[in-house]
């Protein structure tokens, strides 16, 4: 099975013979305009954008990752970054799918995106059946949004950030109010999972060789995980409390303790085999966090 990486949104057009601008980061589209062919069966994404898709009158699967997620008419659904993902359409009669980015919206949404909704955030979130009233409300804010997605308006981002505002307040209101982004991180979040047995997998290989080139960062993790490092960081900010470079030092400074103990190694060969440039930024690096110099603490803790 084939999986298309790192799928943008422009790139999203381009499976659709849609033309679109390269820098792309929001749109709306009809699905059964899209896909007037029914049945209808997506390719496999990871996609690098959210999607929230309303479904007015239709049914389907949507697979993400390992779940498989039924849905029908007067349902809402939205997907975040980095899942592998597809859809099946068995009807579609009134859809509409928005796209957009986290750079969207942080720009014309909210600048803390994820402080003020952290529901954007859950890694399992399954179709919301709607009322016939809250089906009313979200099919009136959708077809305000692609009347303003369609105007060449100077300000036409910030309105569409401002409606979208609403759609997220109305989410997060009927279905999300309740969301601990920390428990889930404790509980089921795969990309936390993923993240730290990648840490501890790399910390190991760091541990048993001396040609380590200093490629723990942020970027590193995320391209092991196909994910954006920001989006990254946020996930495992929100669901940890602490940033993966928080995550990554606190490692480093155990593996730091270790070798200084544990090893005949010299500052030097122990600053170099951690991925330090000079071994005078890891002395200061080790000193910050231990309030001892390495040679010191050597001395301190060596029977």
């Amino acid at each position: 099975m084939e999986i298309l990486v790192h799928h943008s949104i422009a790139d999203l057009y381009k499976t659709l013979g849609l033309p679109c601008d390269e820098e792309l980061d929001f749109s709306i589209l009809s699905i059964p305009d899209l896909h007037p062919q029914i049945p209808f069966k997506s390719p496999v994404l990871r996609a690098d954008y959210f999607s929230f898709i309303l479904t007015k009158e239709g049914s389907g699967i949507y697979w993400l990752d390992d779940h498989q997620f039924p849905f029908t008419s007067q349902s809402i659904y939205f997907t975040n970054p980095g899942h592998i993902k597809s859809y099946e359409l068995t009807e579609s009669k009134d859809a509409f799918i928005i796209t957009l980015s986290e750079k969207f919206l942080r720009e014309n949404v909210h600048p803390e995106i994820y402080a003020e909704f952290p529901f954007l955030l859950a890694e399992i979130a399954p179709p919301k059946n709607l009322s016939k009233t809250d089906m009313e409300e979200f099919d009136t804010l959708y077809s305000q949004i692609l009347k303003e997605f369609n105007k060449d308006s100077r300000y036409r981002n910030k309105i569409l950030g401002n409606l979208f505002m609403v759609i997220l307040l109305r989410i997060k209101e009927k279905f999300w109010s309740g969301y601990n982004p920390i428990e889930e991180g404790k509980r089921d979040s795969q990309i936390v999972k993923s993240f730290k047995g990648l840490l501890e997998s790399e910390f190991k290989n760091v541990l048993n060789r001396s040609d380590y080139e200093g490629k723990l960062q942020v970027q590193y993790f995320a391209r092991k995980l196909n994910l954006h490092p920001n989006y990254l960081n946020s996930v495992i900010k929100s669901k940890t409390g602490r940033t993966v470079n928080d995550w990554i030092s606190k490692r480093t400074l155990s593996l730091a303790k270790t070798l200084l103990l544990n090893t005949p190694l010299s500052l030097k060969e122990i600053a170099y085999q951690l991925g330090f440039s000079e071994p005078t930024h890891f002395s200061r690096f080790f000193r910050k966090n231990t309030q001892l110099t390495p040679n010191a603490f050597r001395k301190l803790n060596r029977p």
